[in-house]
């Protein structure tokens, strides 16, 4: 049997880069981003009905960490980075199979010039140019548990900061990237180990460079300029 597994489309996201990246999909739900299929893939009827769901199930590669390795344990940014759990307890992107699972919002189904029918998305948390492996409907009869539990993300402490961004910087970015951009900030981008309040940061999103330092649960942003 041919285990293979084929990348059926890759998405097209505000992230050129890993850094900033929300660490779960529906986090930041102004999040904009475009599923665009191979060319394989781009036929029509494989999207009949897709539009009467109002989520989707997205199974991807976490591209960037192929070549990393995995680890039995992980140190979850939940948990501030300084405890080891199992990796299969959680969704760290350094595992055997480098696979990623993400639930988003679809917004819209359109037809294109350039690639065909595209699927627009809310909240993910893929970077640009992930290989998508399957797309699935979110069926709330059989996906959604209220009486689940959380595990340790349960309690976990929220890492979500104060965004102060100066209007006259905020100006600079697309008016309809400026929410995502803050609710991005507010997640605190950082990796868990770094708490260096004088450490000057730097995230690409949506074609800008913005940078910020973070001193206690205040984010302040410093400088955005146009890459």
């Amino acid at each position: 049997m041919d285990a293979s597994l084929q990348t059926i489309a890759r998405m097209r996201s505000d992230f050129s880069h890993k850094f900033g990246i929300p660490r779960q999909s529906g986090l930041v739900e102004q999040l904009r981003s475009t599923i665009v299929f191979e060319p394989p893939f781009r036929n029509p009827d494989a999207l009949r009905g897709i539009e009467e769901f109002s989520h989707l199930w997205l199974i991807w590669q976490f591209s960037e960490a192929v070549c990393q390795g995995w680890s039995p344990t992980v140190r979850p940014p939940r948990l501030g980075g300084n405890v080891r759990m199992g990796v299969f307890a959680t969704r760290s992107p350094f595992r055997p199979n480098n696979l990623g699972l993400s639930s988003v919002r679809l917004l819209g189904v359109e037809h294109t010039r350039q690639w065909g029918h595209v699927l627009h998305v809310g909240g993910a948390d893929l970077m640009d140019g992930t290989p998508i492996f399957d797309i699935k409907p979110y069926l709330p009869y059989g996906d959604c548990h209220p009486e689940a539990t959380g595990g340790f993300t349960d309690r976990a402490e929220e890492f979500l900061l104060e965004v102060d961004f100066p209007p006259a910087l905020l100006a600079l970015l697309p008016e309809q990237k400026r929410q995502a951009a803050v609710g991005v900030l507010s997640h605190d981008p950082r990796p868990s180990y770094q708490r260096d309040p004088e450490r000057i940061y730097g995230l690409s999103f949506a074609g800008f460079d913005i940078r910020f330092t973070v001193r206690d649960d205040r984010l302040e942003v410093l400088e955005v300029t146009e890459k």
